[in-house]
C-alpha cells in the first residue's frame, strides 16, 4: 500500500513539473498558479503543497531542468569551437545567447524566482552554475596563465555577468535599443575586446 502511494506521489510531482515548465515556457513565471496547476493536474490545490513545499519549490524544481539543458547546449557548442580559447568564449557566449532566446521565458525564470532575503541559492544552482564557470574558466587560463587565481575567478565572473547583461537587454530592444540579429555580433566585440590584452 505504502508503495502505492508513493508511486502516486511520484506520478503527480513529475506532473505538476511537466505542467509548471510548459506554463513559464508558454507564458512566463508570472503566470504560475496553484489554482490553475491543479485544476489542470486534476488534483486539490493542497495536493500540490504535499508534494513540494510552495510554488517556489516546484519552480526550483522546473529551473534545474533548464539549466541542465542550457548547460549541454553549451557544452554541444563548445565541442564544435575551435581550438583558439577566444573563438571558444565567442561560441559558448552566442550559444547562451541563442538558448535565451529560444526559451526566453524559461531562461528568465532561472534569474526572476524570489528567495528570502539572505537565502542561499540552492546546491543544485550553484553547481550548475559552477559548470558554466567552468566553461569560461578554462579557455581563460589560456589566455591569462599568470593570473591570481582569485583575480581570475573574479574576470570569469565578470564576463559572464557583462555576456548576460548584453542578452538581457538586447532581447529586450526597447531597453537596449540594439536589434536582435546583432547580439551575437555584440558579444564577439566585447568578449574579443577584453581578451585583446593577452
Amino acid at each position: 500500500m505504502a508503495g502505492k502511494v508513493a508511486e502516486r506521489r511520484a506520478a503527480l510531482r513529475e506532473n505538476l513539473v511537466v505542467i509548471a515548465e510548459r506554463t513559464i515556457a508558454q507564458s512566463g513565471l508570472s503566470a504560475l498558479r496553484a489554482r490553475d496547476l491543479a485544476a489542470e493536474a486534476g488534483c486539490a490545490v493542497g495536493a500540490i503543497y504535499n508534494v513540494f513545499g510552495d510554488l517556489t519549490d516546484l519552480v526550483l524544481t522546473v529551473n534545474a531542468r533548464t539549466f541542465h539543458r542550457l548547460g549541454a547546449d553549451v557544452a554541444a557548442a563548445l565541442a564544435d569551437a575551435p581550438q583558439d580559447p577566444v573563438e571558444q568564449l565567442v561560441v559558448m557566449a552566442q550559444a547562451y545567447h541563442r538558448f535565451a532566446a529560444e526559451n526566453h521565458q524559461s531562461w528568465r525564470a532561472l534569474f526572476d524566482v524570489e528567495r528570502a532575503p539572505g537565502e542561499a541559492a540552492p546546491d543544485w544552482y550553484l553547481q550548475e552554475m559552477g559548470r558554466l564557470f567552468t566553461y569560461i574558466s578554462d579557455p581563460l587560463a589560456v589566455i591569462f596563465p599568470n593570473r591570481d587565481p582569485q583575480d581570475h575567478a573574479l574576470l570569469t565572473r565578470a564576463l559572464f555577468s557583462s555576456v548576460h547583461g548584453i542578452v538581457l537587454l538586447g532581447l529586450d530592444e526597447a531597453s537596449a535599443g540594439v536589434p536582435t540579429e546583432d547580439i551575437d555580433r555584440m558579444i564577439a566585440l566585447v568578449l574579443r575586446q577584453m581578451t585583446h590584452s593577452a
